[in-house]
């Protein structure tokens, strides 16, 4: 039984490896060049596994890219206050307007659905607030994309091969897709 569902398991992500879009990987690769080139930032976003997802992939960008890059949830301080005080619908693009968010700048967002007006609300707000500053924004998302989809300049969607895998599937091509990103940033 276990071989089996591993078997499966490689088996779902070799299709997603198929079926990936790689001209969305490409945009996103030139929106990120160009966000570093310009001397901009980069401020990474997500909730769960997604914000362990920044966090890591934060540091790749920093110590690989030598790109200014950032996530709030690595301030667990700040984040918690402000989900105490404000609501946690807000904590992004509250943190994103003290952080003064700008034209160039670009947000990358990590997320299984994408955010919706009732799921992952925090992630809408930010995405609505960065392109009120006219920031780019990347996201790497799943299932049929949510508002990440209709609002980023760049939209990478992690296929849905098994619906009860989806976020295992999202969260971790999350990761294979930041590695892919930055280390393409680095192939120029």
């Amino acid at each position: 039984m276990t071989k089996d569902y591993i078997e499966n398991y490689l088996r779902e992500t070799s299709k997603i490896s198929e079926l990936i879009d790689r001209d969305a990987i490409d945009e996103a690769v030139r929106i990120l060049r160009a966000t570093r080139n310009s001397g901009a930032r980069l401020f990474i976003i997500g909730v769960g596994g997604s914000a362990t997802n920044a966090s890591h992939a934060v540091n790749d960008f920093r110590k690989i890219c030598s790109m200014e890059s950032y996530t709030p949830v690595d301030n667990v301080s700040e984040l918690t206050a402000r989900t105490n005080d404000e609501g946690f619908e807000t904590v992004f693009d509250r943190w994103l307007n003290t952080s003064h968010l700008r034209e160039g700048d670009c947000l990358m967002v990590l997320s299984v659905g994408g955010g919706t007006d009732t799921v992952s609300r925090n992630l809408v707000k930010a995405m609505e607030f960065a392109k009120l500053r006219k920031a780019w924004v990347v996201s790497i998302v799943s299932r049929d994309g949510g508002a990440a989809l209709k609002m980023s300049d760049a939209c990478i969607l992690v296929p849905v091969v098994v619906d009860e895998r989806i976020t295992p599937h999202a969260e971790g091509w999350q990761s294979v897709i930041c590695h892919l990103l930055v280390n393409a940033m680095e192939a120029e």
